[in-house]
């Protein structure tokens, strides 16, 4: 590919495979005497097992076994867990109920599995389970958050009375309260953040494997984060030894946060593969990922905003409900509470936030991170807030927000975050004059003139990424740090081999990562080999999720690459005989400034391994490893301008011009970069327009197929303007802030914001379908006459 350093736009290595059918995915794992798993789920939201009847599967052809709850929990298995521990705010610790992989008394969402049918093909397989009879003594059901904590709702679980997981607070209620006093002016809103379905292109799938002869387990398993499955699947949930089990996450197809977590189907497959000696392999259908698949967002809030007479922003207030669903997943604590409420400060210089967060269970599927995890909606309230404070006070929505910007670093909120750098002006700036701020009110007047509504909304998000240090999430309940780690190999002769702890499923990894060698030594980056998604090759690492994986992943291999770089001057020092200050690397060789003495960087990794004139007390080879843990969080912060135009007849929306313009520090690769946004900005987009999880009053799921659950198309988005500024992160050695989720959580606002505008009516939640707004514009348009 050549030599390709930082801020080149290097095509991704690892298409060449992805475009020709030559990727390497879990399903592809083909072993031998392979079975084949699945699983027998409940049609009820809500509801006792009161037997199971296998007799007629166990007849059919190729059915090897029928595995239940009761034997999985009898052979030691244990629950699932969530690993960040949250206290209410009277001090006592969240209330987890028990999760088991196949669950043999009380079944609580629909899709939950009770037993698993192994046989020899995938279709004897889905027959067999279809023959399972399981009689279910059905129980009352809830599935609103707000409704489940009255008195006489439902109850999930014995441990969480009024199904409150938690009652969670942060910041100063008392200093809030008298901001609220003394306002001159509050606005306030009803807030809801629509449920989201994930929808990776590559279902989930696992494929096990023990080998009775070492007492040894293999996993292959779309994962974001194999290291730490292989943590929680030895340490709590007793399947194996961790040095008695592989994990392997081969190539990913897409994850968005729903394969960081373990699913009760990777124990399940593990387990039965001991159980009946053989591989056991299961594979997720479009209706399974719909029903297990862990959701996103799903929050009720309400806000309130507190204004001087200076239109200076001094208090915020916030009381939100969190849907998690049937149960807690891995992290789903944390989402609606530290990486939920610690952003409500947005890019706003508040002295006082005070935020209530609910928790509480229902009868759906359980929720957790989704792209952005709790940032987004911490930036679709605050925007939407913001735009209607402009609107209340007459202010337009860009002179309010620039009013009450942060423009001192680092700046400390009220509720924990300490913001680095930024320049959010110059984020606001570059959006107005792309998408022609001035020149739209006479945009607006043709469109009227062609019976349409123009609106045009903003959104000045920001995000926090690279969550660390480990100290610091630890003190907040984190059961990992949140570090990572690298080693670089050179061979002897001079390729490199980076095992990096971050996983890639779409990020381009195996590009960015090269291109940091590529920028140290001056070598081509087909000569630099990423290895990841294997704890066999890999020593420990903890995935990639949060836009970590510049931040952390890539500082551990700059820390990796900084030893190395020590090492071989040294060597290249002793072989010319000359000052090791004097070495410099340039064009992949070792040069003695200001003479014409020079090594190739193979001829110093050769030096390095054969040993024959190493300087004193130096150990062969040229390997190095590192961690690291970061000194803060890293803050992407932009501002998306939207405009749109409306059919008022029949409420289509049509997105007419959307400008990103990001601050995300340093980038490697700009157009790696520009395809994440793309990416983000289309689910943003999706959530706002299309997407809806929506369940019936007895639990069903009834968007649970792409013919109800509507994805975005081509059509349904513009050709984006996109836009960089750069503040350089303080943070980490490569300046780097992250930009895996910012399109995600930046343009749901903005969105709303524009169509609201145009349809003079505010009162309108997500997803904007053209029934809504064809309701919400009639609405408005009364208002105005009135």
């Amino acid at each position: 590919m050549g030599v390709d350093g930082i801020g080149a736009r290097a095509l991704r290595k690892e298409d060449k495979r992805f475009i020709t059918g030559k990727g390497r995915y879990t399903d592809d794992m083909v072993l031998p005497r392979m079975a084949y798993a699945a699983f027998v789920r409940s049609p009820h939201a809500h509801a006792k097992v009161t037997g199971i009847d296998a007799s007629a599967a166990l007849a059919m052809p190729g059915v090897d076994a029928v595995l239940t709850g009761e034997q999985l929990v009898g052979d030691g298995i244990g629950n699932l867990i969530c690993g960040w521990m949250v206290h209410s705010k009277d001090g006592s610790p969240m209330n987890m109920g028990a999760w088991r992989a196949l669950e043999p008394e009380i079944v609580r969402h629909v899709g939950q599995a009770v037993a698993v049918v192994i046989a020899d093909t995938q279709a004897q397989a889905r027959d067999a389970a279809d023959a399972v009879i399981v009689d279910y003594d059905e129980l009352p059901a809830i599935v609103d958050a707000v409704a489940a904590m009255e008195a006489g709702a439902p109850q999930l679980h014995p441990e969480a009375s009024n199904n409150l997981i938690y009652d969670w607070e942060i910041g100063d209620e008392a200093a809030t309260n008298a901001a609220f006093d003394e306002a001159a002016h509050v606005t306030r809103m009803d807030i809801h953040n629509n449920r989201l379905v994930p929808n990776p292109m590559e279902p989930r799938a696992a494929v096990a494997d023990y080998n009775d002869a070492e007492e040894h387990y293999t996993l292959y398993t779309t994962s974001q984060n194999p290291h730490v499955a292989r943590l929680v699947l030895s340490a709590f949930y007793n399947v194996a030894p961790e040095n008695k089990l592989r994990v392997i996450a081969p190539d990913v197809g897409g994850g968005f946060g729903s394969k960081i977590f373990i699913y009760p189907e990777e124990i399940v497959a593990l387990w039965a593969s001991k159980r009946v000696g053989r591989p056991v392999k299961w594979v997720s259908d479009r209706t399974e990922a719909f029903l297990t698949d862990a959701h996103g967002r799903d929050h009720k809030s309400h806000a309130e905003l507190a204004l001087d007479a200076d239109n200076k922003i001094i208090g915020f207030r916030v009381q939100t409900v969190a849907n998690l669903g049937a149960y807690m997943s891995l992290f789903s604590s944390s989402v609606p509470t530290y990486l939920y409420a610690t952003l409500l400060s947005g890019q706003y210089d508040i002295p006082a936030i005070h935020a209530n967060v609910k928790a509480v269970y229902t009868n759906t599927t359980p929720v957790d991170a989704y792209r952005g995890a709790g940032r987004p909606e911490a930036t679709f309230l605050v925007e939407r807030m913001m735009e209607t404070a402009a609107r209340e006070v007459g202010l337009s929505p860009a002179d309010f927000r620039r009013k009450n910007f942060v423009r001192s670093f680092p700046h400390q909120t009220p509720v924990i975050m300490c913001y680095d750098a930024g320049d959010y002006d110059a984020t606001l700036d570059a959006a107005l004059k792309a998408i022609d701020h001035d020149g739209f009110p006479a945009r607006k007047a043709e469109a009227a003139s062609r019976g349409k509504l123009r609106g045009m909304g903003l959104s000045c998000y920001i995000e926090a990424c690279g969550i660390a240090p480990s100290a610091a999430v630890g003190s907040l309940g984190a059961g990992v740090g949140l570090w990572e780690s690298a080693e670089v190999r050179v061979n002897p002769v001079g390729s490199i081999e980076v095992l990096t702890g971050s996983h890639s499923h779409g990020q381009g990894h195996e590009t960015t990562f090269a291109q940091l060698i590529s920028e140290r030594f001056g070598l081509d980056t087909d000569s630099v080999n990423i290895v990841h998604g294997d704890t066999d090759k890999v020593q420990f690492g903890m995935g990639t999720y949060g836009s970590r994986s510049g931040a952390v992943g890539m500082s551990a291999i700059v820390k990796a690459l900084d030893k190395v770089e020590a090492k071989a001057k040294k060597i290249a020092a002793h072989l010319m005989e000359a000052a090791e200050g004097d070495i410099q690397i340039e064009g992949g060789e070792l040069k003695v400034a200001g003479t014409d003495k020079k090594l190739s960087f193979t001829e110093v990794a050769l030096a390095a391994y054969t040993a024959h004139n190493l300087p004193e007390g130096m150990e062969p080879g040229l390997k190095e490893g590192a961690f690291y843990d970061p000194t803060n969080f890293t803050f992407p912060a932009g501002t998306y301008a939207c405009e749109v135009e409306i059919d008022p007849d029949t409420g289509k929306t049509e997105i007419v011009n959307f400008v990103a313009a990001d601050d995300f520090g340093k980038i490697i690769n700009p157009m790696i970069v520009e395809g994440q946004v793309h990416g983000g900005l289309t689910q943003g987009i999706g959530q706002a327009l299309l997407e809806n999880a929506a369940y019936d009053e007895s639990g069903q799921l009834v968007t649970g197929s792409y013919m109800d659950y509507t994805m975005p198309r081509a059509d349904d988005v513009p050709s984006y303007q996109l836009l960089t500024t750069e503040t350089i992160c303080p943070g980490n050695p490569l300046g780097m802030k992250g930009c895996g989720e910012a399109g995600a959580i930046g343009s749901p606002p903005a969105v709303i914001n524009a169509i609201t505008d145009a349809i003079n009516n505010n009162d309108l939640s997500m997803p904007a379908t053209p029934e809504r707004v064809w309701q919400a514009s009639r609405a408005g348009l009364q208002q105005a006459a009135e």
